[in-house]
Order: C-alpha cells, then sequence, then structure tokens
C-alpha cells in the first residue's frame, strides 16, 4: 500500500473528528456573524469595543479554510469510497456470470 492510500486510509478511520472539528468552526461562526452585522449596521454594541475583541473577531475568518479544506477531504474520501465500492460490486457480478 502506498503513502497516499495509508493517508486516505488513516483519514477516512478519523472522520468523525473531523466533522467535529468542522462543526466547532461553524458554531464559532455564529458570534463572528453577530459582530460583522455590529460592524456593518455600525451600531457599536460588540464592534470596536476591544482591538483584541475585534482582532479574536475577525480572525474566525481565517480559521474557515480549515473548515473549507476539511469538507473538501472527507467529499473527496466518500466519492473514492463509493467508486470502490462500485467496482467491488461490478467485479462480483462479473464473476458469477
Amino acid at each position: 500500500m502506498n503513502a497516499w492510500n495509508k493517508f486516505w486510509k488513516w483519514y477516512e478511520d478519523k472522520i468523525l473528528g473531523s466533522i467535529l472539528i468542522i462543526a466547532v468552526i461553524q458554531f464559532i461562526q455564529i458570534p463572528h456573524m453577530v459582530w460583522n452585522a455590529d460592524l456593518y449596521l455600525q451600531t457599536g454594541m460588540i464592534s470596536r469595543i476591544h482591538p483584541a475583541l475585534d482582532w479574536l473577531l475577525y480572525g474566525v475568518d481565517l480559521i474557515e479554510i480549515v473548515s473549507i479544506i476539511n469538507v473538501g477531504m472527507i467529499m473527496f474520501s466518500l466519492i473514492k469510497k463509493r467508486r470502490q465500492q462500485r467496482r467491488e460490486a461490478y467485479q462480483q457480478l462479473s464473476n458469477k456470470q
């Protein structure tokens, strides 16, 4: 088994943890969304209170990159697995005939 296949086998075994990471990132987006709306509406209730808070809430956008990559890897993994199952089903069908 080459390194590529080993990686995908390992990743598929850890997919639940991967989904949990995505869920946490998406829940973190809620305060960021409220903060962003406050910036847009210029109410000043949450935004521009403290620079560190603004930096933290702005930085949440950067964690989305992890989520986007993770979702892409999950999709690739599931497509790869489904293709393998189809191949095996086709081979079993061919062997019966």
